[in-house]
């Protein structure tokens, strides 16, 4: 029993963490009915929806279907590499950064393999993790921090949108300019990739799911309604994928709550924060994913400061860095590793390398925007 917990505590790092950490500041504040209003239940709520949805659109093979027809037209190993980087850049934007990665990284993986490309494969994976993280940057739904600052934050829609926007054009840009320079440029023939069907029927009732979430997200309708009706037409149309989701991750956003609600009760810590964090959010926030990830540190941050802008661009930007800044960077080094194992150090090298460049590079944009 106690080498399945130490297990599985080690397979779900940042669970493990929020979990000692809730439980650690239990002895501060004990627990009580008031650990209910530490909770942010609408963003909890939306981030349980979609990922319902997402999983059903997933299981579909919508998202399989769609990067087979776009490598059917490509003609260089050029634009086989920025297909493969554009299609979690832009998916990401709607399905969140993690289910981009855990749908299109395995793809990459086999066309590369197609096409010749698996010496460059570290590179390649490298890329498509940075693009999936910068591009759900760009949306409110595109990561859970996001969902959660938003909320914090209450921008309109549009507001959000025009906040990020020159960062995901300047990601979108190094991008472009990365693959351009790394891979030189021949000729292929993909023509003959397998043929995927997919049900019309059930994607429209996904994607009507779908848009009821962004109805919830822009504040046209409450939350709970969303809930309410997501998990009803789920349960009619296909169960299992309660069974599907994510719920540490969930669980997660709980225990850190709970933390932070509780270490808001201290005022010698509360003062503390404020004090370091008051207009160094973008830079604290930068630094702190770097150690938790950027999801705790959106949650933890946004306690001490009223700059939410701040802290949405930071901990955007701070996605970028060391392995764990960003979770859905893990999804990645999983895949690549668990298939070629030989390349560990070699992949870590060449994410941290290009990571530290494009973290450098939209750094020196905020700065020069701001």
């Amino acid at each position: 029993m106690i080498k399945r917990i130490t297990s599985y505590a080690r397979k779900d790092g940042i669970l493990t963490l929020s979990f000692l950490l809730a439980i650690g500041t239990m002895f501060l504040i004990p627990p009580s009915l008031n650990y209910l209003s530490y909770i942010d239940f609408h963003t909890l709520i939306l981030l349980f929806c979609l990922m319902l949805i997402v999983e059903g659109i997933r299981q579909q093979q919508f998202f399989d279907f769609l990067g087979n027809y776009l490598i059917k037209k490509t003609k260089t190993t050029r634009d086989i590499l920025l297909i493969l980087v554009f299609l979690p850049f832009i998916s990401s934007m709607l399905i969140t950064n993690d289910v981009a990665l855990i749908i299109f990284v395995p793809f990459g993986l086999l066309i590369a393999e197609m096409v010749g490309l698996v010496a460059m494969l570290p590179v390649i994976v490298t890329l498509m993790t940075i693009a999936g993280n910068l591009g759900s940057m760009f949306t409110p739904i595109g990561n859970p921090q996001n969902l959660y600052l938003f909320a914090q934050s209450h921008l309109q829609l549009v507001g959000f949108l025009q906040l990020m926007l020159p960062y995901t054009l300047a990601a979108a840009f190094l991008l472009v300019v990365s693959i351009l320079v790394r891979v030189k440029k021949r000729t292929i023939d993909l023509a003959d990739t397998e043929e995927i069907i997919v049900k019309r029927s059930q994607l429209i009732f996904y994607f009507a799911l779908f848009f009821t979430c962004l109805l919830a997200v822009s504040g046209v309708i409450p939350h709970y309604v969303v809930l309410l009706l997501v998990s009803a037409c789920v349960l009619v149309n296909d169960r299992r994928l309660f069974k599907q989701i994510d719920y540490s991750l969930l669980f997660t956003f709980i225990f850190f709550f709970i933390f932070i609600g509780n270490i808001k009760q201290v005022d010698m810590i509360q003062a503390l924060f404020e004090k370091s964090i008051a207009h160094h959010e973008v830079s604290a926030s930068i630094f702190a994913s770097q150690l938790i990830s950027n999801v705790p540190a959106a949650i933890l941050l946004s306690s001490y400061t009223e700059n939410i802008k701040a802290l949405i661009i930071g901990t955007n930007l701070g996605g970028l860095g060391t392995l764990i800044a960003s979770m859905a960077s893990l999804i990645s080094y999983k895949i690549i590793i668990k298939q070629y194992p030989q390349w560990r150090s070699k992949y870590l090298l060449i994410f941290t390398f290009y990571n530290s460049i494009f973290l450098i590079f939209l750094w020196l944009i905020f700065t020069v925007y701001q």
